[in-house]
C-alpha cells in the first residue's frame, strides 16, 4: 500500500513509500482509508515531542484519524462487516492514517455519520473526541456555566464551541478578524481579538477553560477562572496527577512533576484544578458524536482538501497557523 512516512524525528518532510498492508488481529478490522485529517499532534509526533509518552518505530506512518470502508474483519469482530462506512481515531500505538489501509480495533470505530461525505467525516474523530473528553469528561461542563475556549477558529475550537453551546454553556473564545464571523456563526458569545486585545484583562469569573495552545497563553488562562474552577489543556505540560493516572511509572511521573511545577503553583494560587488531556480513542463516544451530527446539532468545518500526494504541502499549510477548521487528505 502507499503511505506517507518519516524516517527519523525532527522537522523532516514526509515521503511517499510502499509499505506492507497491515495484518489484522482477531478483534481488528482492516479499513480502506478514503480520507484522513491533519492535526497538530501529527507534527508533535514528527518532531519527537511525545517520545516520553509513546515510542514509535521508524519508518513511521503519520496520521491520527480517518474515514473509510471496512475491507476485512477479524475472526472475533462482532459489530462491523465488510462494506461498512466508518470513521475513527486509532490507538496511539497504532497510528498511521496517511495510508491506503489501517488495522484498527473494533472498539475504536463507529459508523460514519450518514449525512457526511468521507472528507467531512474524516475531519471529526480527533477533534470530536478531544472536545468531548475535555468538556464532558474532564470539565463536566453544566448548563449555564461559562467556558473559555482558546483558538476558536482552529480544528478543535470549531468543534468545541458547537459542543459547549449544545451543552447550554456561555462561550468565550479568541480569534483574529479573519476568524470572527466563523466563530460567531458557531455560537460564540464573546470573541476576543487576540491580535489587539488581552483576554486575561477582559474575561473574569469563568467556570472552565479549554486550552489548546499551552505555554504563556495557558498560564494567563488561570487569571480568568473563578476559585474552584477547572482548566483542561491538550497543549500544556503533563503533571504528576497525569503521570499517576496514565501509569507512567515513578521516574516519568517525577519528570512531569518537575516540568509542570509552574502550573502546579498556579493551581494552588488560584484554587483551580489543572488537567492535561491525552485523548483516548472511543467508538462509543464517536457514536454519540455521529448522532449530534446526523441531527444537525454539530457540523464539520473544513478549510481545504488536499490530494494524498500533496500531504507534505498540507502539513506545511497546517503549521502556518492560518487555517480555519480542518485540513483533509483525500486518499481515495
Amino acid at each position: 500500500m502507499r503511505a506517507m512516512v518519516i524516517d527519523r524525528y525532527g522537522k523532516v518532510p514526509m515521503r511517499l513509500a510502499e509499505m506492507p498492508t497491515p495484518e489484522i488481529g482477531e478483534y481488528e478490522v482492516l479499513a480502506e482509508i478514503h480520507a484522513a485529517s491533519i492535526n497538530p499532534v501529527d507534527f508533535k509526533i514528527r518532531d519527537g515531542k511525545v517520545k516520553l509518552l509513546v515510542k514509535y518505530k521508524m519508518p513511521l506512518i503519520l496520521g491520527n484519524d480517518f474515514s473509510g470502508v471496512v475491507a476485512k474483519v477479524g475472526a472475533k469482530v462482532t459489530r462491523f462487516k465488510v462494506g461498512d462506512e466508518i470513521y475513527a481515531r486509532p490507538r496511539k500505538s497504532k497510528i498511521g492514517t496517511f495510508a491506503e489501509y489501517i488495522a484498527i480495533h473494533e472498539d475504536d470505530i463507529a459508523l460514519k455519520p450518514k449525512n457526511l461525505s468521507f472528507e467531512e467525516a474524516a475531519s471529526i474523530p480527533l477533534v470530536g473526541l478531544t472536545s468531548y473528553q475535555a468538556l464532558i469528561d474532564n470539565l463536566q461542563l453544566q448548563k449555564g456555566q461559562k467556558v473559555f475556549i482558546q483558538a476558536g477558529a482552529g480544528g478543535v475550537g470549531t468543534f468545541a464551541i458547537q459542543l459547549a453551546k449544545l451543552m447550554g454553556a456561555t462561550v468565550a473564545t479568541t480569534a483574529s478578524e479573519a476568524g470572527e464571523n466563523l466563530v460567531k456563526s458557531l455560537g460564540a458569545d464573546e470573541i476576543i481579538n487576540y491580535k489587539t486585545e488581552k483576554f486575561e484583562e477582559i474575561l473574569t469569573n469563568y467556570d472552565a477553560v479549554f486550552d489548546t495552545l499551552g505555554g504563556e497563553i495557558l498560564e494567563k488562562s488561570f487569571e480568568v477562572i473563578k476559585s474552584g474552577g477547572k482548566i483542561v489543556s491538550v497543549s500544556g505540560l503533563p503533571n504528576a496527577r497525569f503521570g499517576k493516572e496514565y501509569g507512567s511509572g515513578f521516574f516519568k511521573t517525577l519528570l512531569f512533576s518537575a516540568a509542570s511545577h509552574k502550573l502546579t503553583a498556579l493551581e494552588k494560587k488560584h484554587n483551580v484544578q489543572y488537567t492535561f488531556l491525552f485523548m483516548k480513542p472511543s467508538g462509543e463516544q464517536l457514536r454519540i458524536i455521529a448522532n449530534f451530527i446526523e441531527t444537525g446539532k454539530i457540523k464539520p468545518i473544513i478549510d481545504r482538501v488536499f490530494p494524498f500526494e500533496n500531504a507534505q504541502e498540507a502539513i506545511e499549510y497546517a503549521e502556518s497557523g492560518r487555517t480555519k477548521g480542518k485540513i483533509i487528505l483525500k486518499i481515495k
